[in-house]
């Protein structure tokens, strides 16, 4: 079984281990234990830094990059898929029981005619019945007609001997499904069920057959229009995009700390199933931003924020958790490229039990989980500084009227006891000078200054030195020069590590002047 859907706080638990010497070896030992890449910092008794995982590489959805037994299994599967469509299989016990209704209708219908030819008619009644069997039978000729020209369009529906429909444009995310189409996106989504089920073809087919069932049973396909009645934005909300252009979906768990929030979400199974509801709205507002093509970008960036999330002894919201687990990795698979777990309380480890044996080594392999003081260390390695929100140390705010994130982000390294600066010219009287600043864990002394060029006037301070502590965010800060100069940013390393700064800034021109 595969999680690749897993937003659980408190369900999802992996288990700390030793570090591993060298990346490259790491790699057998991964396969061989399952376990989350952490790489000690100098210190010992600080937290660890997570690296990416080496064990895990999104693959190539080109049919060229394949391995040999992959194109055979999805060939397979393929041949599976189309006999099934064709031979209108997929959704089977749905169609048994339309096929018993109908015939208890039809019944019914023959029990009345019955009982209405035992009495004596007019000859009114009569001509009326002939009207009406007329008519019958130049429907059902009409109907024979139009099956012989349906049968010429793989897309539309056919119409068997029987009367049960064949719908050919059963999709998926989109996707038609009927391999014979040859659309670009149905080989990147049947290899999605393939790897979920490590390409045994049988089970991929039945995970596939289980998902439509699923989706056709409970309305997936226009969830997106629904009005669920409770707004979840806060907890879980798509935001950017990661290095590799995946979309990046964030699920913060602290929110639900508010008593009305979590009562609503969790209080009563109504309101759970509406949260369940709202999710799936969310899971399938992501994919809508994803290209399901060969060389496309074809899963998102899963960011849980664990911070103040509500313990997991909570009942309601551990019902809510596995129900949410177990139908999101058994109709969403291979969707997630990676999962990052960032504020990682100790609990989490603790109670690695409950869900790690459900998951494969697969998907285990996108795990990366981050204590508090390596979030915004841990998420640069995935999300460039201006697609990171604020609130984890980079540059992105909601409605940011100065910068964009097309803006260039710069880097500078300062080693241990020395001090470096940012320079910002201000080449035009009148302008306003604009910038951001933060540095990876802080723990330095800070100050911001105008230096004119004029050797006769004198420096402004724009923000006196002090002590920036770990927790702190990004700076962002302005000036409006009165005369040519620069505004100079000075950082103070005074540790014995290495600090890395990254910083932007714009000039905005003074109509005034």
């Amino acid at each position: 079984m595969t999680v690749e859907e897993t937003q659980v706080v408190a369900e999802v638990v992996i288990p700390q281990e030793e570090p591993k010497k060298d990346v490259e070896e790491s790699k057998k030992d991964v396969q061989e234990d399952c376990q989350v890449k952490e790489v000690e910092d100098d210190d010992n008794s600080k937290p660890k830094t997570v690296q990416k995982s080496s064990s895990y590489k999104e693959e190539s959805n080109f049919l060229s990059d394949l391995k040999e037994f992959e194109k055979k299994a999805l060939n397979e599967l393929k041949l599976k898929l189309e006999e099934a469509i064709v031979g209108n299989s997929l959704f089977k016990k749905e169609e048994l029981k339309k096929k018993e209704k109908e015939s208890e209708e039809e019944k019914l219908v023959n029990m009345k005619e019955t009982e209405k030819e035992k009495k004596p008619k007019k000859g009114k009644e009569v001509r009326n019945k002939c009207r009406k069997n007329l008519k019958r039978m130049k429907k059902e000729m009409r109907r024979k007609s139009q099956y012989k020209n349906v049968k010429k369009e793989k897309t539309e529906v056919a119409v068997e001997e029987n009367g049960v429909e064949i719908d050919k444009d059963i999709s998926i995310w989109g996707i038609p499904l009927l391999p014979s189409n040859g659309a670009d996106g149905t080989d990147v989504v049947l290899l999605k069920f393939l790897r979920a089920r490590e390409f045994k073809v049988n089970d991929a087919f039945e995970m596939l057959k289980k998902t439509l069932q699923w989706r056709k049973e409970s309305n997936i396909d226009s969830i997106l229009d629904e009005d669920l009645g409770v707004d979840l934005s806060s907890a879980f909300y798509m935001n950017g995009i990661d290095r590799e252009r995946h979309p990046v979906c964030y699920n913060v768990y602290g929110v639900f700390g508010n008593e009305e929030l979590y009562t609503k979400a969790f209080g009563t199974e109504e309101n759970r199933k509406q949260f369940l509801r709202w999710r799936f709205q969310l899971m399938e507002k992501g994919i809508r931003k994803l290209d399901l093509k060969p060389g496309g970008v074809t899963s998102l960036l899963q960011i849980s924020d664990l911070k103040n999330s509500p313990s997991p002894s909570k009942k309601d919201l551990r019902i809510a958790m596995n129900q949410a687990v177990g139908l999101l990795q058994d109709n969403y698979p291979e969707l997630v490229a990676r999962n990052i777990f960032i504020n990682v309380p100790f609990w989490y480890y603790a109670l690695n039990a409950l869900l790690s044996p459900f998951l494969t080594q697969r998907s285990k392999s996108k795990f990366v989980i981050a204590r508090p003081a390596k979030v915004t260390e841990t998420l640069l390695k995935y999300i460039p500084a201006e697609e990171i929100p604020a609130q984890y140390g980079g540059f992105k705010r909601e409605n940011d009227f100065e910068f964009s994130t097309e803006d260039g982000v710069s880097e500078l390294v300062i080693k241990a006891g020395s001090t470096e600066t940012v320079e910002i010219p201000a080449a035009e009287v009148g302008a306003t000078l604009i910038w951001d600043l933060t540095v990876l864990g802080w723990e330095v002394n800070y100050k911001e200054e105008f230096v004119p060029s004029d050797e006769g006037s004198y420096t402004i301070i724009i923000s006196k030195g002090k002590k920036m502590s770990s927790s702190e965010g990004p700076v962002r800060n302005t000036f409006r020069n009165n005369e040519l100069g620069k505004v100079v940013l000075n950082i103070e390393n005074s540790s014995s590590k290495k600090k890395r700064v990254m910083y932007r800034y714009m000039t905005k021109k003074s109509a005034s002047f």
